[in-house]
């Protein structure tokens, strides 16, 4: 299958060492960098079709994020590894000044399809060329990785042996599981979700807005909302709510606090919030709550 993909590279402050090596394979472009970066160092990146990214030292002095305005407000720590799918950009800031060597892996949206489909069907496999999977690296995938980067710098075997060790990548990175059990919508993947679990408790249970939440996992305001809602059935207000009201719970059993101290400890507007949020979601206000467990305590 011939390869064509339009992608756009645009980077301030990164250079290569040496120069690129690359190699056409079917429905694959396998491209092996080795460049610099200096503190400030910037980069954006966007491609029609899907990419997979495996760097091989420390990119923890890189930021990324996927929403235009994203490194602003910090951006979030480069992964190791990446999949990322057709059409969702990166922006990428340099912390500090660092060399590195990755491997940039360019794949035709049918070829992936033929790969993925007779396992899991097209539509699962459609789903699953959207979803953005990010991890750190794996033994496995280092070793794929560099048995790839070998093959694509000094070419030494078939080209069958490369694209298999493309398709050992591709289904080594893709949640392929949760694929098989039916659940084929585009959605949050666990690791998404308890980074953005993190998030919350890092902001003390108060309200995180949505392009702050976005931004815990590199997404954009509509993508993330979108895969959201088909991870969770709910919006991201309610879910924030019914966190909320968790940690009110706990601090009900847990602490001395009256009900007004945890309302604003959590960011509610007043001890009145925090009531009927607290019925809405329990059937009973926080003080019968707690007196129910716990008996008499602060109101």
């Amino acid at each position: 299958m011939s390869f064509q993909h339009r992608f756009v590279g645009q980077t301030d402050g990164i250079t290569p060492t040496v120069p690129a090596r690359w190699r056409a394979l079917d429905g694959v472009t396998s491209v092996f960098w080795e460049a610099q970066g200096g503190r400030g160092a910037q980069g954006y990146y966007l491609s029609d079709q899907p990419r997979i990214l495996v760097f091989f030292n420390d990119v923890s002095s890189i930021r990324l994020t996927n929403d235009d305005g994203g490194l602003a407000r910090g951006g979030r720590p480069l992964p190791r590894v990446l999949y990322v799918p057709a059409g969702l950009p990166m922006w990428t800031r340099f912390t500090a000044a660092h060399s590195f060597s990755h491997l940039d892996i360019h794949l035709h949206s049918e070829r992936l399809l033929k790969l993925l489909a007779p396992a899991l069907g097209r539509s699962a496999a459609l789903a699953m060329l959207d979803r953005p999977a990010e991890s750190p690296a794996s033994p496995t995938v280092e070793a794929l990785a560099g048995l790839l980067a070998q093959e694509t710098r000094s070419p030494d075997r078939h080209a069958l042996h490369a694209e298999a060790l493309v398709a050992g990548l591709v289904t080594g990175l893709l949640d392929l599981e949760e694929a098989e059990t039916g659940r084929v919508e585009a959605r949050l993947t666990q690791a998404q979700m308890r980074k953005l679990e993190g998030a919350f408790r890092m902001a003390g249970g108060r309200s995180l807005t949505v392009a702050e939440m976005a931004e815990a996992i590199g997404l954009s305001e509509s993508w993330f909302s979108h895969l959201f809602k088909n991870a969770t059935g709910t919006t991201p207000l309610q879910w924030q709510l019914r966190q909320r009201v968790d940690l009110a719970q706990s601090l009900l059993c847990s602490s001395g606090l009256n009900v007004a101290e945890i309302a604003d400890r959590l960011g509610f507007t007043d001890q009145a919030h925090l009531t009927r949020v607290f019925r809405q979601m329990t059937g009973e206000t926080p003080v019968a709550w707690r007196r129910a467990r716990h008996g008499e305590g602060p109101t």
